[in-house]
């Protein structure tokens, strides 16, 4: 494994861990050259999951792109890299592991507004803003009502 710091091919495993429940090994490394460590995930190749987009194309399972949402979402919120991480890690587990070969991004993003209204209402309205693009804020006032109305019904 190359350094990214000072791209020597020397280094050590200092620590490996299972991640994505077991389906992944996270492996911290020390350079040997330089000292410095870093961090590597290892894991297991399986048939690429394809995205149908809205425009019909087709691209392969980015699950960076679910967390870059996620933060962008939950910036300056009480949402732990944990839980995002867990949110990324349920859907990718809930779409690569049904055996489907395609998944439609619009079900993607549907999912990422399921765990985000569990976890943080400002970081699910600030998705659902961009992901429904909202050409008005009576568009939003009516996201914020319906948010508003289900957690009414479930406090009763």
């Amino acid at each position: 494994m190359r350094c990214p710091y000072c791209d020597s091919d020397s280094d050590k495993v200092v620590d490996s861990r299972s991640v994505r429940d077991g389906r992944g090994v996270r492996r911290r490394r020390e350079c040997l050259e330089c000292g410095r460590r870093f961090t590597t995930y290892e894991f297991i190749e399986e048939s690429q999951l394809l995205v149908i987009k809205k425009d019909g194309r087709r691209e392969p399972f980015d699950r960076s792109k679910i967390i870059k949402g996620i933060q962008i979402a939950c910036r300056k919120r009480p949402v732990s890299a944990e839980q995002m991480e867990a949110i990324a890690n349920s859907i990718e587990v809930e779409f690569s592991g049904n055996g489907a070969m395609e998944v439609l991004s619009s079900k993607i993003g549907e999912k990422i507004m399921e765990h985000l209204k569990d976890v943080d209402q400002v970081a699910y309205v600030r998705f659902a803003s961009v992901y429904r693009q909202f050409k008005d804020v009576g568009e939003f006032r009516i996201a914020l009502h319906k948010l508003l109305e289900a957690d009414e019904s479930n406090t009763k």
